[in-house]
């Protein structure tokens, strides 16, 4: 396949010398960059929650949870996201030390900002389509959606036909991610999170 380049096209390893020195995160999408805005306290909140829920579970498993400084490369579509929490068991991502490229699990905690664009919508290489890309990645398992306005979960997960269905969790709900076999309360995951009418 033959892509044509812009004139603003800037290579992955380019991208990724960038990034070493950068003080703020870029996420890369088919030779173009977008800076990453900051995240409110509940975002923080609900990501650093999951990731100590997750990390204590895959302690000794040989599986590995990372937080948003990790990058996932989706290498079929030339992209790179940051996910605000990510599990990859695949022994092939310890060689890479800035990305990992078989994870079995990726989750965004949404915000108004970027709600349509980790959402399923539309196409590879339009920035607006987060799952789509991902699906790109043939050991993902499951792309959790979480809310931060109200307690909700989305999990998409893939069932053995290779389809994406969708598992929505509410409040009073046991959240089970089969990816790593692991199941919480949403209220643990939402511990300490004010929800406000403001929330961004």
């Amino acid at each position: 396949m033959v892509v044509n380049k812009s004139p603003n096209y800037i290579s992955p390893e380019e991208y990724l010398a960038g990034e070493e020195s950068s003080q703020i995160k870029h996420e890369y999408i088919c030779g173009q960059v977008y800076a990453m805005a900051g995240a409110s306290d509940p975002h923080v909140t609900i990501a650093g929650n999951l990731f100590a829920l997750l990390r204590n579970h895959v302690r000794g498993t040989g599986c590995r949870v990372y937080m948003s400084d990790m990058k996932a490369q989706i290498e079929t579509a030339n992209i790179f996201y940051y996910p605000d929490v990510m599990v990859s068991c695949d022994e092939r991502d310890r060689a890479f030390q800035s990305s990992k490229q078989y994870p079995c699990l990726i989750v965004e905690v949404l915000s108004r900002g970027t709600e349509g664009f980790d959402s399923p919508s539309e196409t590879l290489c339009e920035r607006g389509d987060k799952f789509g890309d991902y699906q790109e990645l043939e050991t993902l398992q499951e792309y959790v959606l979480i809310g931060q306005k109200r307690q909700r979960v989305e999990c998409f997960r893939r069932n053995p036909e290779g389809l994406w269905v969708l598992q929505t969790y509410r409040q009073g709900s046991e959240i089970y991610l089969a990816s790593i076999d692991f199941r919480v309360s949403i209220d643990a995951l939402y511990e300490d999170v004010e929800f406000t009418e403001n929330e961004n």
